[in-house]
């Protein structure tokens, strides 16, 4: 192959699909990315078996010339060092030339590197996918219910399932649900023509939606989602990316989420956020994360509070927006807290408290369809 390409439109492409590069395969070639050079551009693919990333580089983008290709062919070149040496090259315009005998010749300017590529009849294929069930969606919205739920996955991978996130569309309502079992995350939003389409427990690793969010465009558009039996593609203009679809039966959850409280506060968010954030200081330090909340003594503000055996305690009086109900003590993870308010966008948030012992359920006031449930702490005071 013999062809010259842009070094800017160029290293965007490896950007993307580098993040499906894990130096934990077993498989040697998967260490590589595949370069396929046609007369209508390049295509660079990565993958780690779990997910697969494709990019295309067209000939021409906006009537400017981007990729002139003189001689078509492919090769899979090393990625660790084809990563580091494109991005490092002096000039905008980049050479390349490999023979038969799987060297790539890169030249920049005055610059010469040659690399020593793989067979690229010897990398895996991509996975075949069916288009028959697939509906759009706005990107920045996919962002958003994305980072509403994913911090809220299993970190433990003896239980796989609960590593994903849930998701179900009917009646075009899409939504996501996210637990580890010690909290709940879960976002339903209405997907405008996805009128028929429908799936059911269909769990995507949260991992590989940050992968995908960190990758999706800046300026909104519509992404194509095609679900298939045993795969997910995400269609992002000129990327593929595609997701295996996670073995197990995810739990039902929605018996656990209350619909009734014996106590409701509101709270503007920031005010809470940073006192949370005070008390966890101290309450790490326990390696417990416990913060306490009491509603006992003023009907306008709540007592936030946390102790340390060797620093000592935190106690803080926050004002509340609106307080309905009985009187409440609450111990609570302070990250797990602080997780759900980083995620929130608006400036208010509601609680409902059913009991010491019972989940406590966040819900944005300015924003329908979000739910956040954290269990509480069992203390001896």
């Amino acid at each position: 192959m013999k062809f010259t390409i842009q070094k800017a439109q160029l290293n965007e492409a490896i950007q993307h699909v580098s993040r499906a590069i894990s130096n934990r395969t077993t498989v040697p070639i998967l260490l590589g990315i595949k370069m396929d050079v046609h007369h209508d551009g390049v295509t660079l693919t990565a993958s780690d078996t779990d997910i697969w990333i494709q990019s295309f580089v067209p000939t021409q983008t906006n009537e400017e010339t981007v990729v002139q290709v003189e001689k078509t062919g492919s090769i899979v070149v090393p990625a660790k060092f084809f990563i580091e040496i494109i991005r490092k090259l002096p000039t905008k315009d980049i050479h390349m030339i490999s023979d038969n005998r799987q060297q790539i010749l890169i030249t920049s300017g005055s610059t010469e590197i040659q690399l020593t590529g793989l067979d690229s009849d010897e990398y895996p294929s991509l996975p075949r996918i069916s288009e028959k069930n697939s509906f759009s969606i706005s990107s920045h919205l996919l962002d958003h219910m994305i980072h509403q739920v994913s911090f809220a996955v299993s970190a433990n991978e003896s239980t796989p399932v609960l590593t994903g996130v849930l998701w179900n569309l009917k009646d075009e309502i899409l939504k996501f649900v996210a637990t580890d079992r010690h909290r709940l995350a879960s976002i339903e939003k209405k997907i405008p023509g996805s009128e028929g389409k429908e799936f059911q427990h269909i769990v995507i690793s949260g991992k590989n939606l940050n992968e995908l969010s960190k990758i999706l465009p800046e300026q909104d558009g519509m992404i194509d989602v095609v679900v298939s039996e045993n795969q997910v593609l995400f269609r992002l203009g000129q990327v593929l990316f595609y997701t295996r679809i996670l073995d197990g039966t995810y739990p039902d959850t929605s018996k656990i989420i209350p619909q009734s409280y014996r106590t409701e506060l509101s709270f503007h968010v920031k005010p809470l956020s940073d006192a949370i954030e005070r008390a966890y200081l101290l309450s790490r330090e326990e390696k417990t994360n416990i913060v306490r909340l009491t509603s006992e003594d003023h009907p306008t503000q709540v007592e936030i509070s946390s102790s340390s055996n060797e620093l000592g305690k935190v106690i803080e009086q926050l004002e509340i927006i609106r307080s309905v109900g009985e009187q409440l003590r609450i111990s609570f993870n302070s990250k797990y807290m602080l997780d759900v308010l980083r995620v929130i966008k608006q400036d208010t948030i509601h609680i409902g408290f059913t009991g010491a012992m019972s989940p406590m359920i966040l819900k944005c006031e300015a924003e329908e369809g979000i739910l956040h449930l954290i269990l509480p702490y069992r203390t001896t005071n």
